[in-house]
């Protein structure tokens, strides 16, 4: 799903290795939020790949107030970090006043960290603006050889923003998820299917997809995924996939009726 180059891999295991050792002496003698970002500094640059001097910014005013860091590449503020002290934990407070920030100018991406647990949320610009939670890692519990975890720790990577590793990771989790196939399994194509199976095994009976419907609601699937605001995340993205599908269906067939017709010699 995500390509990782051999160099960033390279760079990961001494690098969190002792960062690690340095957040977690800072979470055991409760050091100042002041030298938090001081140490995220150092992560941001060495597990990371940002240049500490030119992509890292603690002076981005917004709302006449200051995010504790900014990620600048080529002079766009691609993502907001919120630092909190190593030894408080993070809570739903703190990614409140991330999210204020990011929405107010328009910036995608939050990622709220104490050194050791990092989060990466998603904003969602509607009406009221919402939050998503994309990835978390404790970064003290990785191992660089776990493909998941090389994963967590790419998407933060400065060269995972600049492939959009984090737009495609979100995409993939948007869709790979029990939501979302159990809303496909719902649908006409895949009931046709269970529908046409039950009855070349058992021809003697009269199966109805209504019948199937009802099963797969009532016996088969759980509650939580067809019922609340993630099941219409789910359906909607369903629907805007099939729309699409079908425009560039539409076109194409329109595109073969009017190509002229060999001429026969």
């Amino acid at each position: 799903m995500l390509k990782i180059p051999k160099k960033v891999m390279e760079r990961w295991p001494a690098a969190v290795k002792s960062l690690v050792t340095v957040a977690v002496s800072h979470k055991t003698r409760d050091v100042s939020e002041a030298d938090t970002v001081t140490l995220v500094k150092d992560m941001l640059a060495e597990i990371f790949g940002y240049d500490k001097y030119n992509e890292l910014t603690g002076e981005q005013q917004i709302r006449g107030t200051f995010c504790d860091l900014a990620v600048k590449i080529d002079g766009k503020i691609r993502v907001l970090i919120e630092v909190k002290a190593a030894a408080i934990a993070l809570n739903e407070t703190h990614l409140r006043q991330a999210v204020n920030y990011g929405a107010h100018e328009g910036i995608e991406w939050i990622v709220l960290t104490n050194a050791l647990e990092w989060r990466l949320y998603r904003i969602k610009f509607g009406q009221p603006i919402d939050y998503e939670l994309v990835s978390s890692l404790c970064i003290a519990d990785v191992s660089s050889d776990l493909e998941e975890d090389q994963r967590r720790l790419f998407l933060l990577c400065r060269e995972g923003i600049t492939s959009d590793a984090m737009g495609l990771y979100h995409q993939h989790i948007s869709v790979l998820n029990k939501f979302t196939v159990a809303q496909v399994v719902l649908g006409e194509p895949v009931v046709s299917v269970i529908r046409r199976e039950l009855r070349r095994l058992f021809p003697e009976l009269k199966i109805e997809s209504e019948a199937i419907v009802e099963l797969l609601n009532n016996e088969i699937l759980k509650r939580e995924v067809l019922d609340g605001e993630k099941v219409k995340d789910a359906q909607q993205r369903i629907r805007r996939a099939a729309s699409k599908n079908a425009k560039a269906q539409a076109k194409k067939d329109a595109s073969s009726s009017a190509a002229p017709a060999s001429v026969e010699t």
